[in-house]
């Protein structure tokens, strides 16, 4: 998910080593996956069994955001970077039904999500939704293109989940953040998740699993903890509850199982 440079989408298709987009399709149940996605998941699950749960949490979080956004904010318009593999509930079905008019665009630079999203990110016939192949690595370009679709002097819903964890340089991550959120004006939101190596939210396994991770698929990942993730946060204003495990975010009072990994949603002013 975005990772490498944002070149044509059938030369970069390796369908011999795992990769994030089509192993994470694999834990949410989905279909677009190859035996080596499969192979790699089971092994990582085996290791970490959490991580199918963190998976459905963070799909669930979306939702919840992009409600949150919509309905109680109003915001219109939504930069999805790190798309991954079309699934159910994706953030412009989810803005849409609150609001058709909604605009939504979606970033990343995997081929294969490239091909999927292409055919099945259709937009509500009042809104738009967009696509662009594009390095998250690049937020100079992500901004200059989202533009075309995106009234940017207008509030935006900047949704970077489970994406930060493949830029392995803290600094060049925040700087990233950084570069995002000051080209949005005042009333837009950063809405981020983040796995964590911490052991009070069941982190401990994730070390092993992700060395396992980065010897056997692509993109190379990282973990951070809640220190490292709050500080992507800095200038802005947290939405209560703040940071907090993913799975708790203004869940139903019912769930209360934490994740390792953080979520938040953050605006700024």
């Amino acid at each position: 998910m975005t990772e490498g440079s944002a070149t044509a989408g059938p030369a970069r298709l390796n369908t011999s080593v795992a990769h994030n987009a089509r192993v994470w399709n694999y834990w949410i149940g989905g279909k677009d996956n190859y035996e080596v996605d499969q192979q790699v998941g089971e092994q990582v699950a085996g290791m970490f069994p959490v991580i199918r749960e963190v998976a459905r949490a963070d799909r669930e979080f979306l939702a919840r955001a992009v409600t949150f956004l919509a309905a109680e904010r109003g915001i219109r318009q939504f930069l999805d970077i790190g798309t991954g593999l079309p699934t159910v509930e994706n953030t412009h079905e989810i803005a849409q039904r609150i609001a058709p008019e909604s605009r939504i665009v979606y970033v990343d630079n995997d081929p294969i999500v490239l091909v999927h999203a292409r055919s099945l990110l259709t937009s509500a016939p009042e809104g738009v939704t967009d696509y662009i192949d594009a390095d998250v690595r690049d937020p100079d370009a992500i901004v200059r293109r989202a533009a075309d679709t995106l009234d940017l002097t207008r509030p935006v819903a900047l949704m970077m989940l489970g994406i930060l964890n493949f830029v392995l340089d803290t600094g060049e991550a925040r700087d990233i953040v950084r570069r995002l959120v000051a080209a949005l004006p005042s009333g837009s939101a950063l809405v981020l998740t983040h796995p964590t190596y911490d052991g009070d939210v069941g982190g401990e396994g994730n070390r092993a699993a992700m060395e396992f991770w980065n010897a056997h698929a692509t993109p190379p990942i990282t973990a951070r903890s809640r220190t490292e993730i709050a500080a992507f946060l800095e200038g802005l204003e947290p939405v209560e509850p703040g940071l907090v495990p993913c799975s708790q975010w203004r869940a139903d009072p019912a769930v209360v199982a934490p994740v390792p990994q953080f979520g938040a949603v953050a605006v700024k002013r």
